[in-house]
């Protein structure tokens, strides 16, 4: 029994007993106060008449005063039940019938698709890696609210339980090629049990939220269980770990001895003030620039007109001796030849784990968080200027901001920035959309978890693509492009179309990085291309399958 039928049921079984009194006080007021005894059914009929407005007066006029306030508070009585009846009965049920109707069970010719159960922030980068690889999908959705806003919103899901054997039947989780559970731990250990019992063979990936559960995952048949936040804290440490030498840590190799890499440019560096143009780049360390972010936003390529700063992040490529030579350049004299203190805000998973990188590459650190415990350095809100002094902000080489909540975390990088206007500021977010927000604010650098996980979820399930970056802002992945096989990358004009830059190519089992735009792509090649995640994926939409 739903929610309406139940509140009906409680409607009608109300009113009924309403009338039922009102007719045996109407019953024996006429006997005791009117002399003219009546049978209980005429009196029911009498309420009947008052509270539907049919038939009033049929006794009237009554002589007594105690009838006619009986029969006056009648006739409030039925007109507030009236009212009240439209809201509670009548408006829901008008708009159930005109509202959308939620699919229950899949389409009968769905196969090979991912069930998602259900949909987070990570979980729609994984939907939108699913599309641009022409994977179906479904999602599951155990409250009717949000499947319904879900499927007005152009998802694929269906109203369903994924912790029930029946729930993912209804997905046809026999015939699918995996199943992603992505709630909370408990939650997940009981989708992947269910999902064991209805098809045993079919792949299921959990996302761990707690890492000291990981192992309670798999004992429950997950055969891969993903701890992104792990990966996020590793990434935004990386930042501080590799920016105290010009040794090239992070950089991706794409072939031997050629690398793709982010460089953020540092406050104090040479480049900060002057143009792409003007910088030298190429000149100077023979890397090229491939895009670069500034204050969030992603251009490929880039204008040379563009000014750096020390917000902008640099996505270039080349070979390790030109890439160090690069990073020597966006580093400043401060901090080439000084560590100083990195302060890290918040102390759950991500947060530990970045002290953790700091402790093990000898960076020292003061690690604040608004719970007291062992290895916490000060006790604070995050948003509290005294605290955030009392951590050291205002001398910090770096602050690293690892707070699970966006808006918190976009206060905090205003009053850190206003304490330490010179501050490397590195911040995580929850959601991909309130990264552009924390720039604006004034991060130097932002890594949103959302991106990383869904990322992840995305290498782990397509056997196809091989998301190489997981842990940057960009996004470099090996695939192959079918619809290129005969062109020119020249007449592909993967830039302009796709905004993503193919930096290699692997044929005959080497890598080939000297690519000029008459470089020809042949049957059996694989490219390795560069680019946001939004890009990666209109490349591998407009390019892999020979559309336009």
């Amino acid at each position: 029994m739903d929610t309406w039928q139940r509140r009906t049921l409680y409607y009608v079984v109300g009113l009924a007993a309403v009338m039922f009194g009102y007719a045996a006080a109407y019953d024996a007021g006429m006997s005791a106060f009117e002399g003219s005894p009546i049978s209980y059914l005429h009196a029911l009929q009498v309420v009947v008449e008052t509270f539907t407005t049919t038939g009033f007066g049929s006794d009237a006029p009554w002589s007594s005063a105690e009838m006619n306030v009986l029969v006056i508070v009648m006739d409030l009585t039925g007109v507030v039940l009236i009212f009240l009846a439209l809201p509670v009965l009548v408006f829901p049920l008008f708009e159930e019938a005109i509202s959308t109707t939620v699919p229950t069970t899949a389409d009968e010719e769905l196969v090979d698709h991912v069930v998602i159960c259900t949909l987070t922030p990570r979980g729609e980068t994984l939907v939108d890696e699913l599309d641009s690889w022409e994977v179906d999908h479904l999602i599951l959705e155990p409250d009717r609210d949000r499947a319904k806003d879900l499927y007005e919103e152009g998802f694929d899901v269906i109203h369903a339980d994924p912790q029930s054997v029946d729930g993912l039947e209804a997905a046809r989780l026999g015939h699918a090629r995996s199943i992603v559970a992505d709630d909370s731990d408990p939650v997940n250990t009981s989708i992947v049990l269910t999902a064991k019992e209805v098809a045993e063979d079919v792949r299921a990936v959990s996302v761990v939220d707690d890492p000291d559960r990981e192992r309670y995952h798999h004992l429950s048949g997950a055969d891969d269980v993903l701890s992104p936040r792990a990966l996020l804290g590793q990434g935004l440490a990386s930042k501080v770990t590799t920016g105290i030498s010009t040794e090239l840590g992070e950089a991706i190799e794409v072939g031997e001895d050629f690398d793709v890499a982010e460089l953020p440019i540092q406050r104090g560096s040479d480049l900060v003030g002057s143009t792409i143009a003007e910088s030298g780049i190429r000149e100077r360390a023979g890397a090229n620039v491939i895009g670069a972010w500034f204050r969030g936003e992603f251009e490929s390529p880039p204008d040379p007109d563009a000014t750096l700063d020390n917000g902008t992040v640099l996505l270039v490529s080349g070979h390790e001796a030109q890439l160090e030579r690069l990073k020597d350049l966006t580093m400043s004299d401060v901090r080439r030849f000084g560590r100083g203190r990195t302060v890290v805000v918040g102390h759950g998973e991500v947060g530990t784990t970045i002290s953790a990188a700091l402790a093990t590459a000898g960076i020292p650190s003061e690690i604040m968080d608004r719970r007291d415990g062992p290895e916490v350095d000060v006790v604070g809100d995050a948003t509290d200027p005294e605290a955030l002094s009392r951590a050291g902000v205002e001398d910090a080489r770096t602050v690293i901001l690892a707070l699970p909540d966006d808006t918190l975390t976009e206060f905090a990088i205003l009053v850190v920035r206003d304490l330490n206007p010179s501050v490397e500021l590195i911040a995580r977010a929850e959601e991909t959309e309130n990264v552009q927000k924390m720039y604006r604010a004034g991060a130097d650098y932002v890594l949103s978890l959302a991106t990383v996980s869904g990322r992840m979820l995305a290498s782990t399930i397509l056997d196809d693509e091989e998301v190489i970056s997981l842990d940057k802002q960009v996004e470099v992945v090996r695939t192959h492009a079918p619809g290129l096989v005969g062109r020119t990358l020249g007449e592909a004009d993967v830039r302009a179309r796709t905004g993503c830059t193919v930096v290699g190519v692997e044929r005959d089992g080497e890598v080939v990085t000297d690519l000029g735009p008459e470089f020809r792509i042949r049957d059996g090649d694989e490219l390795v291309i560069a680019g946001t995640d939004e890009g990666t994926n209109r490349f591998t939409e407009t390019m892999s399958y020979g559309g336009d």
